[in-house]
């Protein structure tokens, strides 16, 4: 292969793999968040992933409410306001049903409500999944904007060799980071960030200085929630959707999680970009049906050598 060719696919390989995974890392931040502070395995976020998409698709075409705002726009506002839709259902999904098999009221049971969560929440995915195909039926979507087919072009950095840096996923990266940051300094200085992590490190010594920490874990929900739905609106700018894709990225959001270390939000984030690099870089030797499998091989690797995670701490949270 010709060293310009090869360092051309390495050079496109990389940049469309930190563009990608800003995304996931927002993504994983929203697991994080519920798994980080509630200890909650949350099947269903996959699903709340998919509700963001289409949520973005109806605000920017179905609906038409965001249509003035015109193609180049109208998608990213409408991916954006996709999260606090989603965190409306989160929160009204933890008050009925995860809120029954998890927090304080669980912490005496055997398995602290573990088992429940496991089989509530695949439920909860099963009946978004099938209940997604009925109201959105079959067809595959996607919100459309031509910055998805177009792209800044950056010649001559050697030789030959050019980098394809695709506009609508340039934008959806700013756009993620800008998130997780605002997420970040609103958790590390703000009273009801405060109130999370206590909530998260101790809920039975936040409870006595009075903290609802049913409350916060239901806020904790409905955030990890829109956070994950405002990457999947993010997303539905670039790819194509239907009801079941949330079971292609629940295990990237795990992966994401576990390897950036369970409790720290930036280092789900750094998860979620890892898992993006790795994705994308072994796209040039394997096929898509093995890179999941490279995803895992990394997983491994950096779990054996380093089993908190990369910025994970034994007594560190969110």
């Amino acid at each position: 292969m010709d060293i310009e060719v090869l360092i051309e696919s390495v050079a496109n390989a990389v940049t469309a793999g930190i563009t990608i995974g800003c995304i996931y890392g927002l993504m994983c931040i929203g697991l994080g968040l519920i798994f980080g502070i509630m200890k909650v395995v949350n099947f269903a976020q996959g699903e709340l992933l998919m509700l963001g998409m289409f949520a973005s698709l109806y605000l920017v075409t179905g609906g038409g409410v965001l249509a003035f705002l015109g193609p180049y726009i109208g998608p990213f506002v409408g991916a954006i306001l996709a999260g606090p839709i989603v965190f409306v259902f989160g929160a009204l999904l933890h008050k009925f049903l995860i809120s029954r098999v998890s927090g304080l009221r669980t912490a005496g049971s055997i398995d602290d409500g573990h088992f429940g969560q496991l089989i509530v929440t695949l439920g909860i995915s099963l009946v978004l999944q099938n209940g997604g195909m009925i109201v959105f039926g079959t067809i595959p979507q996607t919100v459309r904007t031509p910055l998805s087919s177009s792209a800044f072009l950056i010649d001559g950095f050697y030789g030959d060799a050019t980098i394809f840096l695709n506009k609508a996923k340039l934008v959806a990266c700013a756009i993620a980071i800008a998130v997780a940051l605002i997420l970040y300094f609103a958790l590390e200085y703000t009273r009801i960030g405060k109130a999370l992590r206590a909530a998260a490190d101790n809920p039975t010594a936040a409870t006595y200085m009075g903290i609802d920490v049913d409350k916060y874990y239901r806020m904790a929900f409905g955030l990890g929630s829109g956070i994950t739905a405002i990457a999947g609106g993010l997303m539905a700018t670039y790819l194509s959707f239907g009801s079941f894709i949330g079971f292609d990225y629940v295990i990237i959001m795990y992966s994401g999680v576990v390897l950036g270390g369970i409790g720290s939000i930036m280092g789900a984030f750094w998860g979620g970009m890892t898992v993006g690099m790795v994705q994308q870089i072994s796209a040039l030797v394997l096929p898509p049906q093995l890179q999941n499998a490279a995803i895992f091989i990394v997983f491994l690797l950096i779990v054996m050598l380093r089993p908190q995670g990369l910025f994970g701490r034994s007594a560190e949270r969110a």
